[in-house]
């Protein structure tokens, strides 16, 4: 099997080699042999001029799917060459969840002329999940479902399915049951349909117990569900227990995808949604916000450093040993901040067992802090033949490991708390304090040890 990586890395070569021979015909030729999700790859790996030649050699079918997988940035790029009669056709033959999706991504003129050019009953589902709030399982649902009441035959339910074609949704694993109200009573396995006796009813041999989604669930703890239950598809309901729609495992891998984007660029202080190849200066904007804050913290350490200037003239070998122990507490710190971060994102933290992790992870940074403090002083001694200077390092780097500790579990909990992601801020505020808890301990037992 080809890796996607190199695969991607040759359609992007071939591209840029036709983009300057001009030669449109064989981009035509690689973007039809393309998925809409691999189209949205390829453009987002071009500059914008480029960008925007390739894009109208999309295939006028694949645009709205297209668009619907480029991130925000891309698509506002790519939303500038097309006007609004384009998008509309754009739209046509998508499914309701895509074009709420899509709607909600577009200017609102041009979402209100989408919504005019549907018919009532895809405008209906639409605005339907247009009424949840965003990242909400009735934004996530496909309104597309199949639903049968109990009273019928599995005979009679084959039929239908067998009517129905290529008309019936993705990802079915299962026939939604409902009364005549419309209310979701038990669910009908395909394998169980086509393995039972045609003569008896749904009825008897639907499942009763079935996990039900709120239209109003977050899109996490719908992940978590699925995970916890391993689901392929669940129905959403609304507070009267009506079935709205369903949850398909495609969608789950989306919401995963999304949270460990925005995880990872956060950390960085960065917006997931950020176009690789946007021009420099919207660019340099987002970034100096962050940059700027980083600089208050440095300056924060290098306040602390001042305070021993004067121990520092007298002891040239602290300013070499200063890094070591700012970056081993650095280092143990982001171990347990990660696993913090991780545990709060799975609900596996909370206030009763946030006490017994805190003092789990000062168990493990006093050990690794005594084990690595005992290794750096005898370097240091070695080094300087100066047995204090070891003594005192290796103190300074017990104490900044053990605040690592402590502030890598209390930072987050105290963000979470306020209602702050602690993928965003957390490792900025963890460096701050082992800059200066490490400058701090080492310069200061220094001051009164070796002076």
């Amino acid at each position: 099997m080809v890796d996607k990586i190199e695969l991607h890395a040759d359609r992007l070569s071939r591209v840029n080699q036709a983009l300057e021979a001009e030669d449109f015909a064989t981009i035509e030729a690689l973007l039809a042999e393309l998925e809409p999700a691999e189209i949205a790859i390829l453009l987002e790996s071009l500059p914008h001029d480029d960008r925007a030649l390739v894009w109208a050699r999309v295939s006028r079918d694949d645009d709205g799917e297209v668009l619907l997988h480029v991130h925000d940035e891309a698509r506002a790029s790519l939303l500038e060459d097309m006007d609004s009669e384009e998008i509309v056709a754009a739209t046509e033959g998508m499914d309701s969840t895509d074009l709420a999706e899509l709607i909600e991504l577009l200017p609102e003129d041009v979402g209100d002329d989408v919504l005019r050019a549907m018919d009532a009953q895809q405008r209906l589902r639409v605005e339907t999940m247009l009424a949840y709030d965003e990242d909400t399982a009735g934004r996530l649902m496909h309104v597309d479902t199949v639903s049968v009441r109990a009273d019928v035959e599995l005979e009679v339910v084959q039929r239908y399915l067998r009517f129905q074609g290529d008309a019936v949704p993705e990802n079915t694993d299962m026939v939604m049951v409902v009364d005549r109200e419309g209310v979701f009573v038990g669910r009908l396995p395909l394998a169980r349909l086509v393995t039972r006796d045609q003569e008896l009813t749904v009825a008897e041999v639907m499942d009763t117990e079935v996990d039900t989604i709120p239209a109003t669930m977050s899109a996490h703890d719908v992940a978590s569900l699925f995970e916890t239950h391993d689901l392929v598809s669940a129905p959403v309901v609304d507070d009267d227990g009506r079935l709205l729609g369903r949850v398909t495992i495609d969608d789950v891998v989306d919401i995963i995808r999304g949270e460990a984007d925005h995880t990872l660029m956060n950390m960085a202080g960065l917006d997931e949604e950020e176009d690789l190849f946007a021009p420099v200066l919207p660019s340099a904007r987002r970034r100096a916000v962050w940059l700027g804050i980083n600089l208050l913290t440095a300056f924060l350490a290098a306040w602390v450093i001042g305070l021993f200037q004067g121990t520092l003239e007298k002891i040239v070998a602290l300013a070499v040993l200063m890094p070591i122990v700012a970056s081993m507490g650095g280092i143990a710190g982001s171990q347990t901040l990660t696993l913090t971060i991780r545990g709060l994102a799975l609900g596996q933290i909370g206030k009763s067992n946030s006490r017994w992790l805190l003092n789990k992870e000062m168990g493990i940074a006093a050990i690794n802090g005594v084990i690595w403090a005992l290794v750096v002083a005898v370097i240091a001694y070695l080094w300087f033949g100066n047995p204090m200077i070891g003594a005192v390092i290796g103190a300074a780097l017990v104490i900044n490991m053990l605040a690592a500790g402590i502030a890598g579990i209390l930072v987050p909990l105290t963000l979470k708390r306020m209602g702050i992601d602690p993928a965003l801020s957390g490792a900025v505020i963890l460096t701050t304090v082992t800059d200066v808890v490490g400058f701090m301990s080492f310069l200061g037992l220094a001051t009164l040890f070796l002076l």
